[in-house]
């Protein structure tokens, strides 16, 4: 131990290699190096294997010509189209099964997890039949069953069963009315756009309102006037029209309208019925971890059991869902990829399938798609923690 002039006395130093930061600092690096050198090995070998048996590399592909079909695709789509344009119709495909899964999961496993905590007993019985069936019975078997039990079993084209507002179902699919807006339909999006904004506005300034004052605005049918009369009165100014194109059964099949293929309607139902389940658990942990007092304290105020839970319950008990949610709604987007399973043209079957199996190149086609998977779960976890961060308590 060294003495000082002033008498205070000091440990002595550590040697350099003893020291926990130094030593700490030695660890990531060395692992660092390891990491990367691996990552070295693997696209020297993979280079080497390339060469040996002549395959070139690169993502020149992208401008080549496909030359084969695609069942169902929103964009303009033939033999003649390129290999990006495939790539492209593939991932419009995906989202467009995730964004409509989401939607009716959220609203499916919410109604059923609230169900399940009714003290009617044979709601809450019927809502766990359904939650304990469903999550226990693999995704995969729950698709088959969809497309091949129920939606390939629908009559032939000539027997199809007529639906609602000159639609049908049969073994082709839903066949439906398109709508065909004309060129003054644009205003009525403006309109419906500004409508939006209004409403957005006055459900922040409702709920100062109600923060400062207790006093409630009737948020939702102001809404919902406004909505409708904005909308209504963009249409009617602006002389906008709309037209609806049916479809008619031709000898073979129907001409006119919008086909929904039964792969899409399948896989979307599919993914729904599955994921709701699971979201339907995570309401229902969600709402069991809200204080009761809380339920208590809004009853001792004489609010009803539908502003209860709207009110007092769910706004706390998000806080608790967000995160498990955010899980769902990622899994629910991968999980598209089974779509390949049943003949849906979503991205892995389109690009990492067809694609890959006509180029060869194995190794840019699932880089693009793993690329692709990577940035919409980024994208989902980067809007549900925003949103998170919105309803998460504030500590003072």
């Amino acid at each position: 131990m060294t003495t000082l002039d002033n008498g205070a006395s000091t440990a002595p130093r550590a040697s350099f290699l003893n020291d926990p930061v130094i030593r700490g600092i030695i660890y990531q690096v060395v692992v660092a190096a390891l990491i990367i050198s691996f990552i070295a090995w693997i696209i020297g070998n993979t280079a080497a294997n390339l060469a040996a048996q002549n395959k070139t590399t690169g993502f020149d592909f992208l401008w080549r010509t496909a030359g084969f079909d695609i069942s169902f695709s929103l964009l303009p789509w033939s033999r003649a189209s390129y290999y990006y344009e495939a790539f492209l119709v593939g991932l419009i495909n995906t989202l467009l099964v995730a964004v409509v899964g989401i939607f009716f999961a959220t609203i499916l496993g919410f109604t059923i997890g609230i169900a399940r905590l009714s003290t009617n007993f044979i709601v809450a019985s019927l809502a766990t039949l359904y939650i304990e069936v469903i999550r226990n019975i693999p995704l995969l078997l729950q698709l088959f069953f969809w497309y091949f039990a129920v939606l390939k079993a629908m009559p032939a084209v000539r027997n199809s069963f007529e639906l609602p507002f000159g639609s049908f179902i049969n073994q082709r699919g839903i066949m439906i009315p398109r709508p065909i807006p004309d060129e003054q339909f644009g205003f009525v999006w403006i309109g419906l756009a500004l409508a939006i904004v209004a409403v957005v506005m006055l459900s922040r300034w409702a709920k100062k309102r109600l923060e400062r004052t207790g006093k409630r605005f009737p948020v939702f049918l102001t809404s919902l006037v406004l909505l409708l009369g904005v909308t209504g009165l963009v249409f009617w100014i602006s002389g906008a029209s709309v037209s609806f194109e049916n479809p008619v059964l031709e000898r073979f099949n129907f001409r006119g309208g919008l086909q929904l293929p039964p792969e899409f309607i399948a896989l979307a139902f599919g993914l729904t019925i599955y994921t709701a389940a699971f979201i339907a658990e995570t309401v229902r942990g969600g709402i069991q971890a809200v204080s009761h007092g809380q339920t208590e304290a809004a009853a001792s105020l004489g609010l009803k059991d539908g502003d209860r839970l709207r009110l007092v319950i769910v706004p706390q008990a998000m806080r608790v869902i967000i995160p498990p949610l955010t899980s769902q709604y990622l899994n629910l987007t991968k999980n598209s990829s089974l779509g390949a399973a049943i003949g849906y043209p979503e991205l892995v079957n389109v690009f990492a399938g067809t694609s890959l199996n006509q180029t060869g190149r194995a190794i840019e086609c699932i880089a693009i798609v793993m690329l692709v998977y990577l940035t919409f779960s980024l994208l989902t976890s980067a809007i549900m923690n925003w949103y998170n961060a919105r309803v998460k308590l504030v500590e003072r």
